[in-house]
């Protein structure tokens, strides 16, 4: 009798496909955050796949904080336009020239705590009872102690020490009116398995993971990216570096690191040998240790 045993990537395929399903049978209102990056890509073509051949029936939601990589909108626009789907575009600026939110000042000054009012208020305009994103527990300890079903409650905030059990697979969507869930289809993944998921599947990526020869400035032990948002500080200098990013946020705050790895079977050899974590040259992160469950309890991704 012919045996059928499933790889350990085709095992957390299926695993994404049957929550991005569930999403689709017990929410009426869902949507997939997409910035960009590996994770949010990935997310998307598990979706593809969930539904194929029918399109994607959830839009790309995507919270602009007017600080993105212009590599990250090119390939965001020329996927939506491939896939056919909607994209739904919340603005970081708006919201601050609304008054929703106030720019941050001074050397440290970033966006990203901004998102959080930026993104709940696309969930109450749009109505979306379930966003479902690119997060994985290896990542950062915070997301590690996320389920599948995050719920939010109806300020969008989450609560570490009141989740739901996840037994047998069974996932628990009820919720109350204003109240909405985070879903995170990868969350089993490795940054190891993500990679090796794009290998296998020949999925296009920014070239922002790829690396090239970029103009970067050394700061805080990594190096950041040249850009117009970017100030130089005394003794800093702009130097030419063969550079790529494991992961993408504002350009403000991704720090790159020296590599050489141009191909995708070069990066998954390299991440089988790195010991730092993908986040740790976000500077986001690095502000407090409990910089991003801080973050997620207002509401972040």
């Amino acid at each position: 009798m012919a045996r059928y045993n499933l790889t350990h990537l085709k095992e957390l395929e299926a695993e994404s496909i049957f929550i991005i399903r569930e999403v689709f049978a017990q929410f009426e209102n869902p949507g997939i955050l997409f910035s960009g990056g590996k994770d949010s890509i990935v997310v998307t073509h598990l979706a593809r796949k969930a539904f194929w051949p029918a399109k994607i029936p959830f839009p790309l939601v995507h919270i602009d904080t007017g600080h993105n990589f212009p590599e990250t909108i090119s390939f965001r626009d020329n996927l939506v336009d491939e896939l056919g789907v909607n994209l739904v575009v919340a603005s970081v600026q708006k919201s601050i020239d609304a008054g929703r939110v106030r720019e941050e000042t001074g050397k440290n000054a970033s966006r990203n705590w901004l998102q959080i009012t930026t993104l709940l208020d696309s969930i109450e305009e749009n109505k979306f009872d379930a966003l479902m994103g690119g997060a994985r527990r290896d990542e950062e300890k915070a997301r590690a102690k996320e389920r599948f079903f995050s719920h939010r409650d109806e300020f969008g905030q989450w609560d570490p020490k009141n989740q739901r059990p996840e037994l047998w697979n069974l996932f628990n969507g009820k919720k109350n009116q204003g109240e909405h869930f985070r879903v995170f289809p990868i969350s089993n993944w490795t940054e190891m398995d993500v990679w090796q998921y794009i290998l296998s599947e020949n999925i296009d990526i920014p070239s922002l993971y790829i690396a090239h020869e970029r103009e970067v400035i050394r700061r805080d032990g990594t190096w950041l990216p040249k850009s117009e948002f970017t100030q130089l500080r005394e003794g800093e200098k702009i130097e030419k570096k063969k550079i790529r990013f494991r992961t993408l946020g504002d350009i403000t705050i991704t720090g790159g690191i020296e590599s050489d790895a141009d191909t995708l079977e070069k990066i998954v050899f390299e991440v089988s040998a790195l010991r730092q974590t993908e986040r740790g040259n976000r500077s986001d992160d690095k502000r407090s240790e409990t910089a991003m469950e801080d973050r997620k309890k207002e509401g972040y991704f």
